[in-house]
């Protein structure tokens, strides 16, 4: 027993204030998927909240076990992962399940499905923090650059092919902010930033205005089918322009969202009694995934919403915190990584939510439905908390 009892003696060096603000976000996801689903017709939809909650508890159990796990044993194991992960996105391409067009999931025991590229984002994480790591690695030069975007071209690329774009965008966030924790210097990174913006803008003006293109045109358009654009994501950008235009179509689920948030007013309607969600006029294909902070500023209000940022805030201190406090070099950009997976989302989520920035498909951290989704995110908390663990033993401090 006492020796039961040593192997989980690091649970108590963890970082309780990231623990708290987990468990508290897992929590409240769970809740407001079931506020998302109640009034659902169909009997599935009604209980999406207790497959999240079997989520969440899956996701906690490993969570819980990567952070008792030595991180620095992991990554020595992350290029199987990667190439793991790799073979995973082939492999939905080909036998995955199409669901509105897309082969992202792959079946499991009957009814289960898992999603690869939420795993795959762990594994670009671990397999830079292994590369861009190494003792006596020079990270600051266009070497590392080159490794670095090498490595996440792959995932990218069949990410592109699902066609998942929001994703592959998180891949090239997760891939920047490790180049910048590893040291790159600055005049690259300046670089790398404009070239990026410069793309960015170029490929928005072609979705958005390919009539100003002039010989351009042609080109542009071909560029876009090859890397995976598709009508539909033509459609979002125009309704994000110019939602009222098509409200009835592309600009509806911006518009509904906005709607719900700013009806929630300062202290909410009520929890279980938000009007757009249980009128379906904010979709509930959407609500408990995509647009579940819709719904949590509808029944909790401008001070919900917050408390919620709040928390999400405390997550990503709490990684940075981690980063700062271990000496080990693959420690800090594993937390780097991870935290910028884990703002990517968060801060692309909410602005999509309030009219910001285009609809992009991406869900929010411990709040939206999803297994795989919650898994991944929750690992990625449980292997935070690991590197946190063994920085406080390095740094001196004991558990009698």
């Amino acid at each position: 027993m006492s020796r039961g009892w040593a192997q989980l003696k690091p649970l108590l060096k963890m970082n309780w204030a990231l623990l708290a603000a987990t468990v508290a976000l897992t929590v409240a996801g769970v809740l407001f998927v079931y506020s998302a689903c109640y009034v659902s017709e169909s009997e599935p939809v009604r209980r999406l909240y207790v497959q999240q909650m079997y989520w969440a508890l899956a996701g906690l159990a490993a969570s819980f076990a990567l952070a008792l796990f030595d991180y620095r044993r992991w990554i020595r194991h992350t290029p199987w992962f990667y190439g793991l992960s790799l073979f995973l996105l082939v492999f939905v391409l080909v036998f995955g399940i199409e669901i509105y067009g897309a082969r992202r999931w792959l079946r499991l025991f009957g009814a289960m499905g898992i999603q690869p590229s939420e795993f795959a984002k762990l594994a670009l994480v671990g397999v830079l923090a292994f590369v861009l790591g190494r003792p006596g690695e020079d990270a600051t030069g266009w070497k590392a650059v080159v490794a670095t975007f090498s490595l996440a071209a792959a995932p990218v690329a069949l990410v592109f092919l699902q066609p998942d774009l929001g994703t592959a965008i998180v891949f090239f966030a997760i891939a920047g902010a490790m180049l910048f924790a590893a040291g790159v210097r600055w005049r690259i990174a300046g670089a790398l930033l404009a070239v990026g913006l410069l793309l960015a803008g170029f490929a928005l003006g072609a979705m958005a205005f390919p009539e100003r293109l002039g010989p351009l045109r042609a080109p542009a358009e071909q560029t876009l089918r090859v890397v995976g654009v598709r009508d539909y994501h033509r459609e979002r950008l125009a309704g994000f322009f110019n939602a009222d235009k098509d409200p009835l179509g592309s600009g509806w689920n911006k518009i509904q969202s906005r709607i719900a948030i700013g009806s929630g007013g300062v202290r909410g309607k009520g929890y279980l009694k938000g009007t757009q969600n249980m009128l379906g006029y904010l979709p509930r294909t959407v609500a408990p995934t995509d647009f579940i902070f819709s719904v949590i500023a509808e029944e909790i209000g401008f001070v919900g919403a917050v408390a919620v940022l709040f928390l999400f805030a405390t997550v990503i201190v709490s990684g940075m915190r981690a980063a700062l406090a271990t000496e080990d070099k693959q420690g800090q950009l594993l937390c780097a990584g991870l935290i910028a997976m884990l703002f990517g989302h968060v801060a692309v989520n909410v602005a999509m939510t309030v009219g910001l920035i285009p609809i992009t498909g991406l869900p929010l951290p411990f709040l939206s439905y999803g297994g795989s989704f919650m898994i991944a995110t929750l690992s990625a908390v449980g292997i935070i908390q690991s590197v946190h663990v063994r920085a406080r033993r390095e740094a001196g401090f004991t558990v009698d």
